[in-house]
C-alpha cells in the first residue's frame, strides 16, 4: 500500500508540471472506485490548481474554489501521461491541464493528465468545497511536522493495551506510518512491536518519534518503496526497499547482529523483528 513517503513522492514529481495550470475536463473511465467518484468534481473544470498538497494518505489538489482529494489506495498510482495517450486497463480517470495557455486555438494546445492507476479500485477521487473534508478531520499529527513529538506518544499511550505497532499505524494517533515504515521506526528505535503501547516510558517514545521521522525522510530521499505495484508521478519506482532493516526479511540475519529476524502476523499485518535488537 502506497504509505506517506510514497504519496509525499508523488506529491513532489506532479507539483511542479501542474500548479497554476487551468483544468480542461475531468475524465471519468470507471466511477466505482472505493467510494463512487462524484459528479461535483466536475466543478473542477475551467479552475486553476493554485497549489498540491498532502495531508496523511491524501493529495489535496487545491483549486481557486474547492479541492479535489485523491487516495491511492491499495496499489495505486497517479502519474503525469501525454492526455493522448490511450488508458490502460486499470486507468480509471484522468485530471486534464492545459500546459500551454497562451496558445491562441485549441488544436495547438498542449495538454498533459494526471492519470489515476488502481487495480483493486480502493483509491478515490472525491470533492471538497470547504476547507476540510469529514475524512480528514480526525487525522493525527503529521510526523514530519512539530506537532509530532515523542511526548505526544507518551500521552496518547496511556492506558493503551495495543500493541506498539498498532498504536503507532493509527491514523489518529500520527498519519502515515504504514506497516512498512512502523516495523523500520521499531526496529531503529530497539522497540518490539508486539511491545504493549502503555507500558512503554516516554524516553523511548522521545527515541521511537525520532526514528519515525528518520525512517519516513530516508523513505522520501529514496522515492519510496516499491515492493510490487508503486510508481511515483514520474512513473519510475522507489528504491527504499533496498535499504529495508526488518521489513520483507523474516528468517534472514540482523543487518546489526546477525540473528534471524523473526517474521509473526500481528492482527492481520505482518510484523518483523529483531529477538535480540528490539526489547
Amino acid at each position: 500500500m502506497p504509505e506517506l513517503p510514497e504519496v509525499e513522492t508523488t506529491r513532489r514529481g506532479i507539483a511542479p508540471h501542474v500548479e497554476g495550470h487551468r483544468i480542461l475536463r475531468v475524465t471519468v473511465r470507471e466511477a466505482r472506485l472505493r467510494w463512487p467518484v462524484p459528479p461535483e468534481v466536475q466543478l473542477a473544470t475551467g479552475q486553476t490548481l493554485c497549489r498540491v498538497e498532502r495531508r496523511g494518505k491524501y493529495l489535496l489538489l487545491r483549486l481557486e474554489r474547492g479541492t479535489l482529494l485523491v487516495h491511492l489506495g491499495m496499489s495505486g498510482s497517479l502519474r503525469l501521461v501525454n492526455s493522448g495517450v490511450a488508458p490502460g486497463r486499470h486507468e480509471h480517470l484522468d485530471i486534464v491541464f492545459a500546459t500551454d495557455q497562451s496558445a491562441d486555438k485549441p488544436s495547438n494546445r498542449e495538454e498533459i493528465a494526471l492519470r489515476l492507476t488502481d487495480p483493486r479500485r480502493f483509491g478515490c477521487l472525491l470533492w471538497c468545497a470547504g476547507d476540510t473534508h469529514p475524512l480528514l478531520a480526525k487525522l493525527g499529527p503529521e510526523p514530519l511536522s512539530a506537532d509530532f513529538s515523542g511526548a505526544g506518544l507518551f500521552d496518547r499511550a496511556r492506558g493503551k493495551r495495543v500493541a506498539v505497532k498498532h498504536f503507532l499505524m493509527d491514523t489518529h494517533v500520527v498519519v502515515g506510518v504504514g506497516n512498512i515504515y512502523a516495523s523500520e521506526a521499531l526496529f531503529m528505535a530497539g522497540i518490539r512491536p508486539t511491545r504493549t503501547a502503555g507500558r512503554i516510558s516516554r524516553a523511548r517514545y522521545e527515541t521511537l518519534a525520532t526514528a519515525v521521522r528518520e525512517v519516513l525522510e530516508r523513505a522520501i530521499r529514496a522515492g519510496g518503496t516499491t515492493l510490487r505495484d508503486f510508481v511515483g508521478g514520474d512513473g519510475k519506482p522507489g528504491y527504499f526497499a533496498q535499504e529495508l532493516m526488518v521489513y520483507g526479511r523474516g528468517g534472514e540475519p540482523c543487518v546489526r547482529c546477525a540473528t534471524p529476524i523473526v517474521c509473526r502476523h500481528l492482527g492481520h499485518r505482518s510484523a518483523f523483528w529483531c529477538p535480540r535488537c528490539q526489547r
